[in-house]
């Protein structure tokens, strides 16, 4: 008879997660597949989970954050950090415990990260219906506020009973490694159920290796997509977060050069070619380079690798008008939005193989040309706006400004920063201008665009990262709304440099708001709005701080910032009027067909003739 361990379902969760391994790639040896798991207990999880992390917490480390959306940010922004090759857990009690993950779990299914998810649940025998926090569905017994995380979730499971973990464990292992399915798992723990007992096999808890297998390109979309490149005297590949996670960065470089293909960025694949490669456009989109745009409008082909083809990439499917579409990717579905020639493999075994396919064939001389010279011309523009200036006089800096010092404050070029952020002005700004040599050395959540990410994100990639000085730059809004992580990085010991940058407001979102013809209302504080001192508050929660007033002062204080021990805040006040002028091209906002208001109006005619250029592109080669 096959030997049995008797444990509660909490127990054997536990035991199976810490049993999983990994390669680690870069040191050659095994890693756990799970670095940790990160918990607020309550009731619904600290009697059965809780208890069964402490019996493991040598083996799998158990982290105490403070706020469960933040903790589930930083635990998907390790996997990132990671590019998906290790991974956390997140568990909360039930009720508003369980639904502040909610967000995080959309965050993580749009930009296919993977973390996993162990919600407490109410009592699976209802025994003492209804419990403390339980929802309550008239029409639906079954019914608990963790279904909500149904469309969130890549796989969702509720346990009602401890042998169901035996096949609903492994699926969801199956879709946290699988770097087609790849996003958030979630299984929903009712507390009773965590403290059943049940006679596992004991096979459930051996060692198990975790292989993240290449998928190979088909033979026949392998020689179709070849066979578009041959014809295509203007192409340009696009780079997404997909080349990055499959380690594609090497081969990526190599096709472009053997072939002479220029390649532009998203800001999920920033950083898979260094800054300085001549045939490296920059950013595409809205806000991308004026290198990438102008090459991508004039493309007439766009090898799409890795990427989800967002409408910040696409311009809103108007960018790439007369380009036909060839799309690289392991996800099917991803590979669906081109519309036209789809390879479905792993980026760097589908390159490579395309590239073997291609041969000796290279791109018109004229056409490389172009780009190299088109390329430099960025690098020169990026180069001014980031160099060392203040602004005009009675001016406050810019984000750009901002980015400059930050990055002239580096003292290792070669390794240099990573720097994280997600929301408002800051992203538009860092893809443009943040210059980065490694893979990973640019974080952006831009898929979700997650205001509150970037704290909590800075930690987790920090705790992936120990040997990188990872800087966080956040504006003022997204700061309010969630910073508690600064006390849970003192706390770790996880040093961070948090750049605020005060506008009083959502600048961004006002400048949007008057871009489509409306009123500046309800974005921006006025004088009667308290003035916040960031730097008093990241003082209160345990971290070093100094507010600065010009991009001299935030100079020095960055100075002061590497050299210290644990994590520090720097405040400065920014003018959110001003922004980099060049590259971006149109996104498509919709705008009231009716208003009392001329500017709405007159904005409203804008965009109908924006629409009206769009439709006059081929129809049916973007779709997302």
């Amino acid at each position: 008879m096959s030997a049995t361990v008797r444990l509660t379902m909490a127990q054997a969760l536990v035991r199976h997660l810490a049993a999983q391994q990994v390669h680690d790639e870069e040191s050659g040896t095994l890693q756990p597949l799970f670095a940790g798991v990160f918990a607020i207990f309550g009731h619904g999880n600290v009697a059965g989970l809780g208890e069964a992390l402490y019996r493991e917490r040598e083996r799998l480390p158990t982290w105490r954050a403070h706020n469960e959306q933040a903790m589930a940010h930083a635990a998907i922004a390790y996997a990132k950090a990671q590019m998906r090759r290790r991974m956390m857990a997140v568990t909360t009690s039930i009720g508003p415990g369980a639904t502040n993950l909610l967000t995080a779990a959309a965050l993580a299914h749009v930009n296919r990260l993977p973390v996993l998810l162990l919600p407490g649940d109410a009592f699976a025998s209802r025994a003492p219906d209804p419990v403390l926090q339980q929802l309550e569905d008239a029409g639906d017994g079954t019914v608990s506020v963790n279904d909500c995380f149904r469309p969130v979730s890549r796989y969702f499971d509720r346990i009602v009973r401890p042998e169901q973990l035996l096949s609903a464990l492994p699926r969801a292992l199956h879709v946290l490694t699988d770097p087609a399915l790849c996003g958030p798992a979630t299984l929903a723990l009712p507390q009773d159920v965590q403290a059943e007992a049940y006679d596992w096999p004991a096979s459930f808890f051996a060692e198990c290796v975790h292989a993240f297998r290449r998928t190979p390109p088909a033979g026949d979309a392998l020689a179709e997509a070849a066979q578009a490149l041959r014809e295509a005297r203007r192409p340009v590949l696009v780079a997404g977060g997909g080349a990055l996670y499959a380690g594609a960065g090497e081969a990526l470089r190599r096709f472009a050069e053997t072939h002479g293909v220029p390649v532009a960025e998203t800001q999920a694949g920033k950083g898979v070619l260094t800054w300085q490669h001549p045939l490296l456009l920059g950013p595409a989109g809205v806000s991308g380079a004026t290198a990438a745009n102008a090459l991508l409008a004039d493309a007439d082909l766009v090898l799409a690798v890795g990427t989800r083809l967002q409408d910040f990439t696409t311009g809103s499917n108007a960018l790439y008008r007369a380009a036909r579409i060839v799309t690289l990717n392991v996800n099917g579905f991803d590979a669906l939005k081109g519309g036209g020639v789809q390879v479905v493999a792993d980026a760097r075994l589908g390159l490579d193989a395309l590239s073997a396919a291609l041969g000796p064939w290279r791109t018109d001389t004229a056409w490389r040309t172009r780009a190299e010279r088109a390329a430099a011309d960025w690098r020169t523009i990026v180069d001014r706006v980031t160099g060392r200036r203040e602004p005009p006089a009675g001016m406050l800096p810019y984000d750009g400004e901002v980015i400059g010092a930050v990055q002239r404050s580096r003292a290792d070029s070669a390794r240099g920063d990573i720097v994280v952020g997600a929301a408002g002005t800051l992203p538009a700004e860092l893809e443009k201008l943040w210059r980065t040599e490694t893979p990973g050395g640019y974080h952006m959540e831009y898929g979700y665009s997650c205001m509150g990410y970037e704290i909590a994100g800075g930690l987790g990639v920090k705790m992936a990262k120990p040997d990188r000085e990872v800087v966080v730059m956040v504006g003022d809004g997204s700061y309010l709304m969630l910073n508690a992580e600064i006390a849970t990085s003192v706390t770790l010991g996880r040093k961070l440099i948090v750049i605020v940058l005060d506008n009083r407001g959502f600048g961004c979102i006002d400048r949007l708001q008057q871009a489509c013809g409306g009123a500046p209302f309800n974005n921006m504080l006025d004088d009667g709005a308290p003035a916040i001192d960031f730097a008093a508050h990241a003082r209160a929660m345990g971290a070093e701080a100094e507010h600065v007033h010009d991009i001299a002062g935030l100079e020095q204080a960055l100075q002061r910032a590497r050299a210290a021990a644990r994590t520090y805040l720097i405040a400065i006040d920014t003018d959110h009027r001003r922004t980099t002028a060049e590259g971006g091209c149109w996104w498509d906002v919709a705008v009231p067909e009716v208003s009392e208001r001329e500017d709405v109006r007159a904005a409203r005619r804008d965009y109908e003739a924006a629409m009206q250029k769009r439709s006059g592109s081929n129809p049916g080669k973007i779709h997302d």
